[in-house]
This record gives C-alpha cells, structure tokens and sequence, in this order.
C-alpha cells in the first residue's frame, strides 16, 4: 500500500483554485494570505501534516492574484503540487518576524492595494502592514466561503468517497444492533468499520445512543439498548478533507408500538426538508418544514453545509434571524436533519447528504432506513 503523501488531484484542486481566484476578483483582493486548514487546502490541494488540534492564526499560505502564485508554509515537498515552486515554499517559524519576512518577499506584496486574510490575531494585526506597506488589510474569509460554497464536479466526487466510509459504518452498527448491547459497543463498532474504510479521523465520535423515551432531547443515559429501543446511529467521515454525513435510527429487536407511526412522521418530514432543498429557496423553508409537518423544531442546525470541512450555511431556530436572506444555489451540498420524537417510544434522527442541482435536490445518502426495511 502506497504511504507517501499526494497531492490533490489535478482537475480537483484547479478547479477550487480558479473559484478561489474568481472570488478574489469579486472581492477586490490582491493577496489572500490564509491560516485556516481548509481554506489552505481547498486553494493548494496540499495535504499538511500537524494540524491536529487547535492553534492560532498564522500566514501559512499566500495565494496572488494577478499571477496565481503560491506561497505554502511547508518542512519539505512532499505532497507539495508540482505548479507551487520549491522556492515558493518556507518552513515553519516561532518567530512571527521570520514569517514577516517571507511575505515581503512576495511577488507584489509592496504593490498590493488590498490584502484579505481569513483570520487574524492583534499580532499579526500589527504586524502585516510591515509586509504590505501600501494595502489595507480587510477580512478575505468572506471571499473563501463564497468560493467554497458552490461544489465542483470533482469535489462532489470526492465527498462520495467519504459518504460511502460514513454509510458503511452506519451498516456494520445496524448489523451489531441488538438487545442488550452498549452504546459503546455500538459507536466502536461503527469507528472501526469506517477505520477499516480508511478514516481514522471520524467528524463526530457521537456515533450511537438510545433515543430518550421520557424527554424530547435529552439522552436516555441508560448505556445499554433494551429490547424495542430506538437507536440513532451518526456517521461523519473525513476522507481526503471532505466531510460527509449519515444518520440513521433503528430498533432494536422487535419495536414497540407506535414505532411504525414515528417512522412515517420522520419520512412525511423527511419529503419536506428533501422539497426545500432547491436552488434559489431561501434556507428558512427548511424550517418552515418542521412546522408544515406539526413537528417541533429540533435544538441542533437542520441543515449545515458540507465540504472540506463545516461550511456555511447552518439553519437553526437560533440563528435564523441572522440567516433570514439566506438562500440555497445550484452545487451546494448540506446535510439535512429531520429529528421526531414520541413520549414512550423514543426519537427518529435521519440525517441526508444533500447536493443542490438546477433539478432540484439530489440526495446522495444510499443508506435505507428501517422503513424502507420493513
């Protein structure tokens, strides 16, 4: 098996690049100087070692945009682009003057009028004027949301990869399924097929419990499934920095009356969220779903943007006033939430990878539901 670290493929990482650089133009951007992983990825197609965790804004890409060049922070070239020069590469530095003076030495960073970073720390603030003498420095995550917002062909591609890791943890859970069983037993078994696919950094490790049968969303906390249980079952898989995500519940054993009836709550739901999902609506109409159904909203985002990473928008109760223009378009990808829940017999979570098409919505998940089992 190969070990060596690639690069992303061609035709992937242009075609992000191109979005990026577009958006550079709208934006008014010379330079875009970029410190988050994904943003750093999505322009370079270079995956980069120790980045696990969190740390703070640091200069670890350039990208220019009268030429297209790139500055990347790296140790060596491996799994650098072969278009990203080797004396276009720097090495790391806890000295934030070292860094400093790398930028000076970017091709027209004397000249620029306008430089865009998506983050910054009060170091940095006042330090990046020194090697941009002539530009104001303005905020540049907006331009990067706006590039990663609309899906390539190939990044949907991509995400099918880790859909496909995400659902076949989701499968060998279901297949662990049974009275008696723990929900840790359960959630290990779903990480460690999607493991065996290939993730070993799973998006979320909350990968199964036992839906509550005495309070809308609260956990049940019982540890371990009882016969008639609802078991909801969560998979989140990063597979070459795309993120993609499948929830599923089922029962254990035989279920308990009024299951069947919950089931057909969460599909007359899920109809809803999958019909709102179309170019041009506005992201509240995923709301107004729950409330054409008569369900209560849910406490988690019904809807949340997928790609390399957690992208925007994210469609919640909470923040619906501050998204309240939010529209959907053509080649967004989200996953979508329906969440139902019955005293007595417990919760229904169905979560869906969604692609936004001038169709409509294409629902990418392949993962059947007890329903359609039964």
């Amino acid at each position: 098996m190969a070990t060596e670290v690639a690069p992303d493929a061609l035709r992937l990482r242009t075609g992000r690049r191109e979005r990026a650089l577009a958006q550079m133009d709208e934006h008014d951007l010379d330079i875009l100087v970029l410190g988050r992983q994904a943003n750093i990825r999505y322009v370079t197609g270079a995956p980069q070692l120790w980045i696990a965790g969190t740390r703070p804004f640091g200069p670890m890409c350039v990208l220019v945009r009268s030429s297209g060049e790139i500055y990347l922070n790296s140790t060596d070239d491996e799994g650098v682009p072969e278009e990203i020069d080797h004396d276009h590469l720097y090495g790391l530095a806890w000295n934030p003057m070292t860094l400093i003076d790398v930028l000076k030495k970017v091709h027209g960073a004397e000249a620029a009028r306008r430089v865009g970073t998506d983050a910054i720390t009060p170091t940095f603030a006042a330090l990046l004027p020194e090697a941009f003498p002539n530009a104001e420095i303005v905020d540049g995550e907006s331009a990067m949301c706006a590039a990663r917002r609309i899906k390539t062909p190939d990044e949907i591609a991509a995400m099918g990869s880790a859909l496909r890791i995400a659902e076949h943890g989701i499968a060998a859970a279901v297949a662990a399924l049974r009275p008696g069983c723990s929900e840790r037993t359960l959630a290990g078994t779903l990480l460690e097929a999607m493991a065996a696919g290939g993730v070993s950094t799973p998006a979320t490790q909350d990968a199964a419990w036992v839906t509550p049968r005495v309070h809308p969303w609260r956990r049940a906390a019982l540890g371990e499934v009882r016969p008639g249980d609802l078991v909801a079952f969560n998979a989140g898989a990063l597979a070459d920095g795309y993120v993609a995500e499948v929830g599923r519940t089922w029962p254990a054993g035989q279920p308990t009356d009024g299951s069947a009836e919950l089931f057909a709550r969460s599909n007359a739901l899920h109809d809803r969220l999958i019909a709102a999902c179309r170019a041009g609506a506005q992201t509240r109409e995923l709301l107004a779903a729950y409330e054409a159904v008569d369900e209560p909203l849910p406490p988690m985002p019904v809807a949340h943007g997928l790609g390399l990473g957690f992208d925007p928008p994210v469609v919640s109760e909470t923040l619906s006033a501050a998204g309240h223009d939010d529209r959907l378009d053509t080649g967004m990808v989200l996953a979508v939430t329906g969440y139902v829940w019955q005293e007595g017999v417990g919760a229904v979570l169905r979560r869906d990878t969604v692609h936004i098409t001038d169709d409509g919505a294409d629902v990418l998940t392949t993962s059947p539901s007890w329903s359609d089992a039964d």
